[in-house]
């Protein structure tokens, strides 16, 4: 089951101007993509996380937030 925060990241969308290369259009996609956290949710998601790891990763959380 999908969380309702992944499902939100998933409509990742990039406008493609008039005089614009498709080549530059992909990499700012691709650019998007990477700072929104799809992938590292995809992964989290993918594979089984123990206990241990679960605790790993909110605690890693907890500290990115506590810097900002």
């Amino acid at each position: 089951m999908l969380e309702y925060t992944f499902i939100q990241k998933i409509l990742t969308q990039v406008t493609v101007g008039e005089n614009e290369g498709i080549e530059s259009a992909l990499r700012r996609f691709k650019r998007q993509v990477s700072k929104s956290g799809i992938f590292a949710d995809l992964k989290r998601l993918r594979h089984h996380e123990t206990p241990i790891e679960k605790y790993k990763r909110k605690l890693q959380q907890r500290r990115k937030a506590r810097r900002r």
